[in-house]
């Protein structure tokens, strides 16, 4: 079990989040939904310890996660990556396991479908491409928690596919997966819970009974937000 309790961090000029408090149980993938600047990012990188942590305790069975980062795997947003730097696909996987693992690394490539990649470098492909390369990173990792920033930002239909596919794996298998999103289709609907995030946590539960229009209202700054919010993720129910 994942426990976050009175979590409050940010950067010594700002607080960004306050008083965040949830947990992630194995087979279960929580969505983090909230407006640009509401503290989504900065919450899986606290977690990490990538930001600094004001109060608050972060724990994995019981036991700090900082002590544990070996059995979490991070998979950071597209823009945070610099993509020039002179590395392949199968140089990025192995990083996963410090490259002492070949037959993990070679099944995540298998999985992931990029195979046929292993010798290109990463800045060479598609966004969709870059996306399952990092999350074939992280399978190699053997992790029991996944933190993913915005994974289907930016990507075709068919790497969404794929990744929405790894995911339903990874759940099926134990893992803890926590998913910050602005993406109200498929990956929202196959969420056991949401969390609405905005520098506090608004809501958490069955994204049926958290994507209301009274929740989404007190998460997003205008009701414009709130009703654009509210229309997409209705046409997806």
């Amino acid at each position: 079990m994942l426990v976050v309790d009175g979590l409050a961090a940010g950067y010594p000029e700002r607080w960004v989040l306050r008083d965040v408090s949830f947990t992630v149980a194995p087979q279960e993938m929580v969505g983090i939904v909230g407006p640009n600047g509401a503290g989504k990012s900065t919450l899986l990188k606290a977690l990490l310890g990538l930001v600094p942590r004001w109060r608050g305790r972060v724990q994995l069975d019981a036991q700090p996660l900082l002590q544990q980062r070996r059995r979490v795997a991070y998979v950071p947003q597209r823009s945070q990556v610099d993509w020039d730097y002179p590395i392949t696909v199968e140089q990025v996987v192995r990083l996963g396991c410090n490259g002492r693992c070949s037959e993990r690394v070679q099944q995540a490539l298998g999985q992931l479908g990029l195979e046929h990649l292993q010798r290109r470098r990463i800045g060479d492909l598609s966004g969709g491409q870059q996306q399952r390369v990092f999350l074939a990173r992280a399978l190699a990792q053997g992790a029991d928690v996944f933190l993913l920033d915005e994974p289907l930002t930016g990507i075709d239909a068919q790497a969404e596919r794929v990744i929405l596919d790894v995911l339903r794996h990874w759940q099926r298998q134990g893992a803890m997966i926590l998913v910050s999103t602005h993406h109200w289709g498929q990956l929202l609907q196959q969420m056991n819970r949401v969390m609405l995030l905005n520098r506090r946590l608004i809501a958490v539960g069955h994204p049926e009974d958290v994507m209301t229009p009274a929740y989404l209202d007190r998460t997003y700054a205008t009701s414009q937000e709130t009703d654009v919010a509210y229309q997409h993720w209705s046409s997806f129910c």
